[in-house]
């Protein structure tokens, strides 16, 4: 049987001045991948800087989670952006977390969009080139996290990046393998139990149920457990526990 490796990241650094969210010391503990807030949909100075600090010490590899500037509305309301708006922030986040993550003598290790930014340029092609290019000028060893099969993934691929194709442990999915929308109420699986099993699912075999019951081939290099979530720590531990049951490791995916 072929050993199966596969990483696990977590979106964290996603508190701004008083308002904390997330457990982000605890979750650290159990993710190979950090996708740390840049301060546009949320985190701020301070807390990119501490979470760079925490993310070293855990030795979990350090992604930057660029976002739309929208922190009332934490980076999931859908703006109206031009490709040049969507390079120059990529390209001012991600230079501002390289920036502390080089004074905690580490290295960026990937990028990945976030929220409406993500799911822009998970369907368009010239919003995906933006983000792309942008990675590729800030360093072009650097990892390009995006949904798998989606325009992302081939915008990195055309500009010469390696690419994570990513699946969510509590997402549901489309026929056409986009993630079901956060305003439908099917969007979200609180189940955890069942959450855990599709993920062993697209682990293990590669496929995934949509929400109109068709199987769908899915690629999954790494998956996401997003760190705003309530149940986040115990989703985290109960995906390791499933993982060690099943032989799998969990490495970042440049390791």
């Amino acid at each position: 049987m072929t050993a199966i490796t596969v990483d696990l990241n977590s979106d964290i650094g996603e508190s701004f001045g008083l308002y904390q969210m997330g457990q982000d010391e605890e979750v650290l503990k159990f993710i190979s991948s950090a996708n740390i807030a840049c301060g546009y949909h949320a985190g701020d100075h301070n807390v990119m800087n501490k979470t760079v600090k925490l993310a070293v010490e855990r030795g979990v590899a350090i992604g930057a989670h660029p976002g739309l500037p929208d922190l009332a509305g934490f980076g999931r309301r859908f703006i109206d952006v031009t490709p040049d708006d969507v390079y120059n922030m990529v390209i001012y986040q991600v230079s501002g977390l390289q920036g502390f993550v080089q004074i905690h003598g580490d290295s960026l290790h990937h990028v990945k969009p976030h929220g409406a930014l993500f799911h822009m340029a998970t369907k368009d092609p010239i919003i995906a080139k933006a983000v792309a290019t942008a990675v590729y000028d800030c360093d072009p060893s650097l990892i390009l996290y995006g949904l798998t099969g989606s325009e992302l993934v081939l915008a990195g691929k055309n500009k010469g990046l390696r690419v994570a194709e990513e699946v969510f442990a509590d997402r549901t999915y489309q026929p056409d393998g986009r993630l079901t929308p956060r305003s439908d109420p099917h969007a979200i699986i609180d189940d955890r139990d069942e959450a855990m099993s599709r993920v062993l699912r697209m682990v293990t075999q590669g496929m995934v149920t949509a929400v109109d019951g068709t199987d769908i081939p899915i690629k999954a290099d790494t998956i996401c457990v997003h760190g705003d979530e309530s149940q986040a720590l115990e989703f985290v531990k109960g995906l390791r526990q499933l993982f060690i049951e099943h032989t799998i490791s969990v490495k970042a995916v440049s390791h």
